[in-house]
């Protein structure tokens, strides 16, 4: 009996399912299913309803369109099964920010998002499965309003001691290598470690590109990292019952502590996790 093929949504199911079930398992035989049409094709439609300008090589939806969608995925998914694969340069973008500053955002082309697409696709339920509750940003079906409601629940449990932390410049400043090893926790599969590799190398010596669909995936990784040290790190100082929120590079966390019951530093304590990524 021929099996039929299993959808992009079910993989991704199953992918989450076993990622949630079994926290330390690291995941091989990925690549192939980054490289299938159909996860391509998803990848494809996902990019073209963001929209979005053309990269370095000046290629728009439009004449993408003209030339034949399904031409330019089989020749996306032959470089990529092939090993020719090479991601361009992304195409540096200046957005004015407010005290007269910009801010740099990389954009890709759009063959590159589509890989993008395609890696975020089948890595993502991974990484899902591995955040904790508190955590708002860049994950599915999770929004800022959310993330204050969670907040005012903390509040009216009186969890009022707050610690907040916002990373300086975290795009630009994240270690490839640090990242990657994050990653590998997870993953032990040298296709898509090499792939993702290539990516973050497009975007210069360090950092992830503001702009990219990889860097939400890449950004998520090491902030559980971060977030699973916050929380146990808490735990270990006796602070239980405390709520750590995460919104991106912003975290608060919210607790309440009885005079007497402990002593710490926390932002010492803070700092030290942080050095450790």
């Amino acid at each position: 009996m021929t099996k039929a093929p299993i959808s992009v949504q079910d993989l991704r199911r199953r992918i989450y399912i076993k990622a949630k079930a079994e926290p330390a398992w690291r995941f091989w035989g990925l690549y192939v299913h980054i490289c299938k049409l159909e996860t391509l094709r998803v990848a494809y439609k996902l990019a073209k309803e963001n929209d979005g300008a053309p990269g370095i090589d000046g290629v728009s939806f439009e004449a993408i369109e003209e030339s034949g969608v399904e031409e330019f995925l089989a020749q996306i998914k032959d470089e990529l099964v092939t090993g020719a694969y090479r991601p361009l340069r992304n195409r540096k973008q200046e957005i004015p920010k407010g005290g007269g500053k910009v801010r740099i955002i990389s954009i890709p082309a759009i063959r590159d998002r589509v890989v993008q697409g395609a890696l975020k696709l089948i890595l993502e339920p991974i990484f899902e499965a591995d955040f904790q509750d508190g955590s708002f940003g860049y994950r599915p079906k999770r929004t800022a309003h959310q993330a204050v409601l969670r907040v005012a629940q903390a509040i009216a449990e009186k969890k009022t001691r707050v610690i907040d932390i916002d990373l300086r410049a975290y795009f630009d400043t994240v270690s490839h290598n640090v990242l990657l090893g994050k990653v590998a926790e997870r993953i032990n599969d040298r296709d898509v470690m090499r792939l993702l590799a290539m990516i973050l190398k497009a975007s210069g010596k360090r950092g992830v590109p503001q702009g990219g669909l990889i860097t939400p995936l890449t950004q998520r990784k090491l902030l559980i990292q971060g977030q699973n040290m916050a929380h146990g790190n808490f735990l270990c100082l006796g602070v239980h019952g405390h709520f750590l929120h995460q919104q991106a590079d912003d975290s608060s966390s919210f607790f309440k502590i009885q005079i007497g019951q402990i002593r710490f530093h926390p932002l010492r304590e803070i700092g030290e996790l942080l050095d450790q990524l």
